[in-house]
């Protein structure tokens, strides 16, 4: 029995011999059969960034963190400005009209007759509320058809008195708007109501307008506001017209207001606490946080100069931060950047903080050098140990 033991045991034994042999010489050749997560910082550091589709590499210092800050964001005053409503509405097609007329005298056109030189009975006529049809006019008895679309009620008023000089006694008039609906906003999206919300003369700002809706329907740090106003549309989060006043502009009639829920989120891989497709939780995150919120860098893994942000960036602010105008890979505009930090700098904390992620952008971190020669070493220590356990066992 014994016999038979020895010898299985040195078939198996030539196997992970063999095995651990074929292993050392792919650990030599750059371990590149073995299972990773990811590239390692040699792999990245040697990409060929002027290959067109490739990226290109950006050390993240205190002049680069300096530029990324100039970035230029979106803004509802900078794309429309701030500017009041005109202090009178003009009226519109699809607006109700209420026309009220007085007579100076009884016995005219819209009073009633005298009885024996007295005359109690009224002098004023009210004509029945009236939409302004898509020609734009309105209707007044005696008058006849008068165009009062793009006109003030009190440019209407003047506008029937002279139609009615020399028909009625000393007429006048009132044009009261009953019913504004070509000075309205329309607000859909995450808020509570959607409606179609009329403006007055005073004016109402973005964030009076979202309140007449019902106000907001999500969480403020994922909500943003799209404004459009004829053919352009500018999109900001909410929590930064909340933080900046100036940014709350004025409505003006015909906008279109839409409150978007759209999470922040970035992707954490490789050696890190966790793998996963992270949200912000806020509107502003700084990679400092980023990377305590991925669970750290995990200690028996991570290379600490191996940390990247991989992101599009506009041509113009990657060169910017290159200090290079020559051509960058990409197209339509931006081109692929990958950020590198090296945390065994105790100067990077503070970079760090001061770095600011963007929507999509990935987090990858890579595994340190030794960590593969252990992935090596585990792996023959596996494969052998069945047959050090044979080889026991015939003893």
């Amino acid at each position: 029995m014994a016999v038979e033991l020895r010898k299985a045991s040195s078939l198996v034994l030539r196997k992970p011999q063999r095995l651990a042999g074929f292993l050392a010489a792919a650990l030599l050749a750059g371990c590149s059969a073995l299972p990773s997560s990811g590239p390692t910082k040699l792999e990245i550091t040697g990409q060929d960034a002027t290959t067109p589709g490739n990226f290109t590499i950006i050390e993240l210092t205190a002049a680069v963190a300096s530029s990324l800050q100039t970035r230029t964001l979106p803004t509802f005053r900078g794309s429309f400005g701030d500017s009041r409503p005109a202090p009178d509405q003009r009226i519109g097609t699809g607006d109700s009209l209420s026309v009220t007329l007085w007579e100076a005298a009884a016995g005219g056109l819209f009073s009633a007759p005298a009885v024996n030189g007295l005359s109690p009975g009224s002098r004023t006529a009210l004509i029945p509320e009236q939409v302004v049809t898509r020609d734009g006019s309105i209707t007044v008895p005696y008058a006849g058809r008068i165009r009062v679309s793009g006109l003030r009620p009190q440019d209407v008023e003047r506008a029937i008195v002279t139609r009615l000089e020399g028909k009625a006694i000393q007429p006048q008039a009132l044009v009261t708007v009953t019913r504004n609906f070509s000075n309205t906003v329309t607000v859909t999206g995450e808020v509570t109501n959607g409606a179609v919300v009329p403006l007055n003369v005073k004016g109402q700002r973005i964030m009076e307008v979202i309140a007449m809706a019902g106000g907001v329907r999500g969480a403020a740090h994922e909500t943003f506001v799209v404004v459009t106003r004829g053919n352009r549309s500018v999109q900001v989060p909410i929590q930064r017209i909340l933080a900046n006043p100036t940014e709350n502009i004025f409505s003006r009639p015909g906008d279109v207001i839409t409150l978007v829920r759209a999470p922040l989120t970035y992707t954490a891989v490789g050696a890190t606490g966790a793998n996963a497709v992270i949200p912000f939780g806020q509107v502003a995150l700084t990679l400092e946080e980023a990377i305590g919120k991925a669970g750290g860098l995990l200690d028996f893994r991570a290379d600490p100069e191996g940390v990247y942000v991989l992101r599009y960036e506009p041509v113009a602010l990657a060169r910017k931060m290159l200090n290079d105008p020559q051509a960058l890979p990409g197209q339509h505009g931006v081109t692929p950047i990958v950020y590198r930090i090296n945390m065994r700098d105790a100067n990077s904390l503070f970079l760090a903080r001061n770095f600011q992620m963007l929507d999509k952008d990935i987090l990858y971190v890579a595994n340190a050098p030794l960590n593969e020669v252990q992935k090596v070493f585990a792996l023959i220590n596996t494969l052998a140990s069945p047959a050090i356990t044979a080889r026991s066992l015939a003893r």
